[in-house]
């Protein structure tokens, strides 16, 4: 079987008080990366990844995502570099469009979303890699900016794109060094965003991640419904047609190895319904990961609670 990379999204609508234990607990029972999102009203997304990080000692972490119209790329450089030095190699940083009305909200809409994008990841790419920027783009004007203290040369973060639209994936796959993929999407998805990927000119080294909806066992079901039909809703498609990994773990372990298979490098899980923590404990079983349960870290109860909402990607 393929290897992939298991993540768990520390959900948007829980207390972002509850991170540190949660993060800690996630990387006692052997999660790769623990993903935070940065949602207009909810979390700060450089705030968020810096206390995850803060928490743990191994785990990677994943910015999903930080919304280009929303973040001067200068700045958002800054924060990747600053977190990049202290926890060098344990940070992915995921720049998208935002969502339309979202960004209208806050009065920071772009002309051209296509364009600010595209511009801001290679903006972020060319700080993050010691480089002096200057830019005259149709979005963004930046003069010889630099940064006193990129990462180090070996612990410079990838950044990644998250997107949906095929424009867009095709944009991922010239700009950036991944594509970070909504929820609700399954293999066949998958492999379509290799493809558009590939007619930007992604080459092998473009990694692609999966955010999917997990529901284990008969309490976790109705959250699970709840979140596949309003995600279905924002995708436009039929909810059969709206990838989840749901039912028993062995169930949802066999989702989660199609979207290996079908070209994820990493797998991250949006938990729904009661004890988020103990239905990652019984897919990192089914999985074979190594856990740390025995030895008592882990609680059934945890200080993040379930509701999931709907949820937009970038």
């Amino acid at each position: 079987m393929t290897a992939f990379r298991v993540g768990v999204m520390f959900d948007r609508s829980w207390d972002p008080a509850g991170l540190p234990a949660f993060a800690r607990e996630a990387e006692a029972l052997g999660a790769d990366d623990l993903w935070v999102v940065e949602d207009l009203g909810w979390n700060g997304g450089i705030s968020a990844a810096a206390v995850a990080l803060a928490a743990t000692g191994r785990m990677r972490v994943g910015l999903g995502i930080a919304p280009a119209p929303l973040r001067s790329p200068a700045l958002l450089a800054m924060e990747v570099a600053t977190l990049a030095r202290v926890f060098p190699g344990r940070l992915v940083a995921g720049i998208g469009h935002g969502v339309r009305e979202w960004m209208r909200q806050a009065g920071v809409a772009p002309r051209s979303p296509l364009s600010l994008l595209e511009e801001a990841l290679t903006a972020v790419r060319g700080l993050l890699r010691g480089e002096r920027v200057t830019m005259d783009g149709r979005e963004l004007r930046i003069d010889g900016v630099e940064l006193v203290h990129p990462p180090a040369e070996d612990a410079v973060p990838p950044v990644i794109a998250g997107v949906v639209s095929p424009k867009s994936l095709e944009l991922a796959g010239r700009a950036a060094q991944g594509t970070l993929v909504a929820e609700g999407h399954g293999p066949e998805d998958l492999r379509a965003v290799r493809a558009a990927a590939e007619r930007g000119g992604a080459g092998v080294d473009h990694t692609i991640t999966v955010f999917t909806f997990l529901g284990v066992g008969d309490a976790a079901a109705p959250a699970l419904r709840d979140a596949v039909a309003g995600h279905a809703q924002w995708l436009g498609r039929d909810e059969s047609a709206t990838f989840a990994a749901g039912g028993t773990a062995a169930a949802a372990v066999a989702a989660l190895h199609a979207l290996g298979e079908a070209g994820a490098q990493t797998v991250v899980l949006r938990i729904c319904g009661p004890e988020p923590l103990v239905q990652l404990r019984a897919v990192m079983r089914a999985l074979g990961r190594g856990e740390d349960v025995r030895h008592g870290r882990l609680h059934d109860s945890t200080a993040a609670p379930s509701p999931v909402g709907r949820r937009s990607a970038g």
